[in-house]
């Protein structure tokens, strides 16, 4: 399939210039977001409970304006607005370097622009590649994106891991790093000058709410967002206190999981356009919902066994979210009627950044009990998530999303 090509990729998704930016954009990210808890505990002096409710109450905030986000697309804003998140962290970045020693004031407005920033950009690049591009082209340009943004960071992260030995200074330059990253980026991004004419609603249509298999949609994307931390909290985690296991198998599973994701998402995108969008997002929850129960069976292996089981059994975790990654905003891009695209799109971010926000405090507390308590809970909340989603069948704009 022609879309598979890498030119043709690169124009579905915004052009060269804009493809350079998302690039930019996540190496900054990777960069410095693993790493703004380190920020205010090692550079600023602050506690970390402190600094933990300030970045929540930045994460909280971001969710809170993307309402405001979604009507500013549905006013035909695109590369203004994917420019306009990037520069907002900019904003963050200065903040947090300009913050004085146990200044838990400036830490939180730094977290605060840092949060809106991160959770308005998904929602405004899924509305840029839309208007760009269409149909099939569309879903594999998002997961083009995707694998770009994911090298990024994993690109990122390794070289803020391997600064962390400088301590102070080194963290500083990172920061610094990172707001010279994100000016770059928005720049780039907005020298695309992509916008939308906002289109008139018909008289006939619908109200603005999502129709009820919409609604079905983002309640469950809820829950396989929430899914997406496993990796990253629920795993160490397990591994650490239930398995005692070394942190290396930790971040083994770390660097499969980002490279099986940049590996595997275009062409798992690409094969699945054979099968409705909303039947993949059903796959991506059941595929979860096996990993879960492998991850169960696994723990209580004896003999050093379970470490190494947990790692390969990650591997099916990671080909559930590259499932859902590749479904989920394309599902949502192709069923929302085209005067409210910016709000559908805002709502799938505000479910996604819902999950992603209460999944460490849930998966902490579940594995707090056991394993089985965890896993369980995960597994029976996921197969509910993709039974719904498997009940609905969304219709698909048919001008624009051509089967």
């Amino acid at each position: 399939m022609t879309i598979t090509m890498p030119r043709g990729l690169v124009q579905a998704s915004g052009g060269p210039r804009y493809t350079v930016a998302l690039a930019v954009d996540a190496l900054g990210t990777g960069l410095l977001r693993p790493f703004l808890l380190l920020y205010g505990i090692k550079v600023l002096g602050l506690s970390a409970t402190t600094t933990g409710i300030a970045m929540t109450a930045g994460i909280v905030t971001g969710l809170a304006c993307t309402p405001a986000l979604g009507r500013w697309l549905d006013r035909g804003a695109r590369s203004d607005a994917v420019a306009a998140a990037m520069l907002v962290r900019v904003l963050g970045v200065v903040l947090l370097l300009a913050a004085p020693s146990g200044s838990p004031g400036m830490f939180a407005a730094a977290a605060l622009f840092l949060g809106i920033g991160n959770q308005a950009w998904p929602a405004a690049h899924a509305a840029l590649v839309t208007t760009v591009s269409s149909g099939r082209t569309r879903d594999a340009a998002l997961a083009a994106a995707r694998s770009v943004r994911n090298a990024g960071m994993g690109v990122g992260a390794l070289v803020a891991t391997a600064c962390l030995a400088g301590g102070t200074p080194a963290l500083k330059a990172l920061a610094a790093a990172t707001a010279v990253g994100y000016a770059t980026a928005a720049a780039l991004a907005w020298s695309v000058h992509v916008s939308a004419a906002p289109p008139t609603r018909p008289a006939s249509s619908a109200p603005a709410a999502p129709a009820p298999s919409m609604s079905t949609v983002l309640l469950a994307n809820v829950v396989l967002a929430f899914c997406l931390n496993v990796p990253e909290v629920a795993l160490p985690l397990v591994l650490a206190t239930q398995v005692r296991a070394s942190p290396v198998w930790s971040a083994g599973i770390f660097v499969i999981n980002t490279v099986l994701v940049v590996a595997l998402q275009v062409g798992v995108t690409v094969r699945m356009s054979r099968f409705p969008r909303h039947i993949t997002l059903m796959t991506a929850g059941m595929v979860l919902t096996l990993s879960y129960l492998g991850f169960l069976l696994a723990t209580p292996l004896r003999h050093g066994l379970a470490a190494p089981v947990i790692t390969a059994v990650s591997v099916l975790c990671t080909l559930g979210e590259v499932l859902y990654a590749g479904s989920a905003t394309a599902l949502v891009a192709a069923t929302a009627p085209p005067h409210a695209l910016g709000r559908a799109l805002a709502r799938l971010q505000l479910s996604s950044g819902l999950g992603l926000a209460i999944s460490p405090a849930v998966m902490t507390s579940l594995a707090a009990h056991s394993a089985a308590t965890l896993w369980g809970s995960l597994a029976v909340a996921t197969l509910l998530a993709a039974t719904a989603v498997g009940s609905v069948a969304p219709q698909a704009r048919p001008t624009l999303t051509p089967e």
